[in-house]
């Protein structure tokens, strides 16, 4: 039976490769991609800091003639973090500005309602910002995953706090396919070294209220906090643990967003820690992080080089290079082929791989800590 399985997953994948075939870029020159992501509510910094990094990859090639004399357009709309407007977006970008592909897609349970119409329609899909390692495991033969996962990042924060003897890790999370992908990866974690989550609280990202789950975490003392939440509630949830005299460590996943939850919290984001999953924008050693620096003032985002500018950017680099191995004529099954053949590629002390059939192109996490100047220490 797994065997049947199998040969009908590869029957589909193929199929859906020779449907991509007939697509090809846009003519006269401009190759459009697509993006739906939040540039108002919850998380309009990441989702502006996104998009303004790929941009200013995408205008450094294109102001050095574009990839094989074609320009890249970016053609971006605001979906506000909510899930029925991503899909009206998308729907938008294919039928309305017949993009060749979606780039950085944002969201988990956002994502999740894209992909039937991604794997309807075979387009192809890079680097949706998300983490979920339940969208991973879904067939999906045309998106290529760029991020580590949250599974990647609640290990990295779990090793981090086991190795220290800290064990009892409690958990919070928003109710939905984002929070419950990172509690999962939180769990798994734990159980591979034979522990269980102490305790959990959740909330309602339509209302942000925290008091239960403090009242419910707090209670059982964790030493611990690992967080799977946007900046809001993540400022509130400190405050309030803070405020009933509790003192965990506080862990938050890369999608928590520095400057908005510093912004909240001011000199109380001390100590708070964070997971990565790009190399650090303040590196004098990371090549990827020299190469932004050196683009020209007006090219770079208005933020500057951060976590989420630089993720961005690095997406922008893979896209480019998919690009330029597709050849002159582009069509969606050859920027496929092309992904598929990113073995090793160096995105500039990042590397990405997606070679025989692998989607899932960096498991690289670390965790970083805010200072009391608020910035993010290694």
């Amino acid at each position: 039976m797994k065997r049947l399985h199998r040969t009908l997953a590869r029957v589909l994948a193929s199929f859906l490769l020779l449907a991509a075939a007939a697509v090809p870029a846009q003519p006269g020159g401009t190759i459009k991609l697509g993006q739906s992501l939040p540039l108002s509510g919850a998380l309009t910094e990441l989702g502006t800091e996104y998009r303004d990094g790929a941009l200013a990859y995408f205008k450094w090639i294109n102001g050095k003639g574009g990839v094989h004399g074609r320009r890249i357009e970016l053609v971006t709309l605001d979906d506000g973090y909510v899930v029925e407007r991503s899909v009206e977006n998308a729907k938008k970008l294919l039928d309305e500005q017949d993009v060749f592909a979606f780039f950085g897609m944002f969201g988990s349970a956002n994502y999740a309602a894209l992909l039937p119409l991604i794997n309807e329609r075979s387009v192809p899909s890079l680097a949706p910002y998300t983490g979920a390692d339940s969208l991973r495991a879904q067939a999906s033969p045309t998106t290529f995953w760029l991020r580590a996962s949250y599974g990647d990042e609640t290990e990295k924060i779990v090793d981090q706090l086991t190795t220290l003897g800290i064990n009892r890790i409690a958990v919070f999370y928003q109710d939905d396919a984002f929070g419950k992908a990172g509690l999962a990866g939180v769990e798994a974690a734990l159980a591979k070294r034979r522990l269980q989550v102490l305790a959990t609280g959740v909330y309602d990202k339509t209302k942000n209220d925290v008091t239960e789950a403090v009242r419910t975490i707090g209670a059982a003392d964790p030493q611990a906090v690992v967080m799977i939440s946007t900046y809001k509630p993540t400022a509130a949830f400190v405050k309030q643990m803070r405020a009933s005299g509790r003192m965990p460590q506080f862990f938050a996943l890369s999608v928590v967003g520095l400057k908005a939850l510093y912004a909240e919290l001011g000199a109380g984001a001390a100590g708070v820690a964070i997971s990565q999953v790009v190399p650090f924008p303040d590196s004098a050693t990371a090549p990827v992080v020299r190469e932004m620096s050196l683009l020209p003032p007006a090219m770079l985002p208005a933020t500057g080089i951060t976590y989420t500018t630089l993720e961005g950017f690095i997406a922008a680099k893979v896209a480019v290079e998919a690009l330029r191995r597709a050849g002159p004529q582009p069509t969606r099954e050859k920027v496929l082929s092309a992904l598929d053949s990113l073995r090793d590629y160096d995105a500039g002390g990042f590397m990405v791989n997606y070679a025989a059939g692998n989607r899932l192109g960096s498991r690289f996490a670390e965790v970083t800590i805010v200072s009391k100047s608020g910035k993010l220490m290694r």
